[in-house]
């Protein structure tokens, strides 16, 4: 099966049209709740995927990512919340869920991904190349939806 990378950004798109709505309509209080059994908050998975859509692409890519150095160290695999986000970081990180990938976009097209270092992500898929961490960067995100989706329950939002 050819890859479609249009579809694949449309897909990201919807998820992240979902997490910016919840960014907007979840009070600051309750984007950064961490409920009893939990070890991270609604605010730091939609962080999360930002930092990690930038690693995937961007860094395997040997391409300078979009966000600062603080983003990715804040939020990539193996962090957790380390103090509550201010208004400021949600507004910043809303609105990085779509300069983000408008720039990926345009980046793709204009064929700046020339080579990526293949890794083996933790959920033992092997990417070796740019499509292929576009494609993933798809499902990480449906997982970290799902994550936002309990969390909104457990804190009692749904």
């Amino acid at each position: 099966m050819a890859f479609t990378f249009d579809y694949a950004l449309k897909i990201t798109y919807k998820t992240r049209v979902i997490l910016k709505n919840y960014l907007e309509t979840i009070s600051l209080e309750d984007l950064n709740k961490i409920p009893q059994g939990y070890n991270n908050t609604i605010f730091w998975n939609i962080a999360h995927l930002v930092a990690t859509q930038q690693i995937l692409v961007y860094k395997f890519s040997n391409v300078p990512v979009l966000v600062s150095e603080e983003i990715i160290n804040k939020y990539r695999k193996g962090t957790k919340p380390e103090a509550d986000a201010s208004q400021a970081e949600v507004d910043e990180i809303k609105e990085l869920l779509f300069t983000t990938l408008d720039q990926t976009a345009k980046d793709y097209e204009a064929g700046v991904f020339k080579t990526y270092n293949t890794i083996t992500t933790s959920m033992d898929s092997t990417l070796s190349n740019v499509e292929e961490a576009i494609s993933y960067n798809n499902f990480h995100e449906g997982i970290h939806l799902g994550s936002v989706l309990a969390l909104r329950h457990a804190i009692g939002l749904v």
